[in-house]
């Protein structure tokens, strides 16, 4: 592991247990910090965060955490100890939604398989049909 990925994985510590002790937003409910990736220079973060609810929910989530990013920015200062507090911005991660979708349909896919096998089993056993080679005239 190198320093980059420390300092990312610190960044998404310090930021989750700041969101859940620290800020007292509404608009920040259910929010959950998913990565935090770092420019190789240190000075730039970009911060995934996932939320549980619609899209206007996902909107105001965003807007809470940029009027917390000030706040946050000063409580990483604090806690890193490095010579540069890296600026940070707040992208929407939407994989755990895409997961649970494409886990959906495997499902569904899943079901009509075992009932397209019920149905045939149901029908009885097929006659097997030889292949004859054409006659030639």
């Amino acid at each position: 592991m190198n320093r980059k990925d420390k300092v990312a994985h610190e960044i998404k510590k310090v930021v989750s247990k700041t969101l859940q002790e620290d800020i007292q937003d509404p608009r920040l409910g259910f929010t959950t910090i998913t990565r935090v990736d770092m420019t190789p220079d240190l000075r730039f973060a970009r911060i995934f965060f996932s939320v549980y609810g619609d899209e206007a929910q996902w909107e105001e989530t965003l807007k809470g955490l940029k009027h917390a990013a000030g706040y946050i920015r000063r409580v990483l200062g604090e806690s890193l100890g490095l010579r540069f507090v890296p600026e940070i911005d707040f992208k929407p991660d939407h994989s755990a939604e895409y997961s649970i979708m494409i886990e959906q349909q495997l499902e569904a896919i899943k079901q009509q398989d075992q009932e397209n096998d019920n149905e045939r089993r149901k029908s009885g056993p097929q006659k097997a049909r030889r292949r004859t080679p054409k006659k030639r005239a």
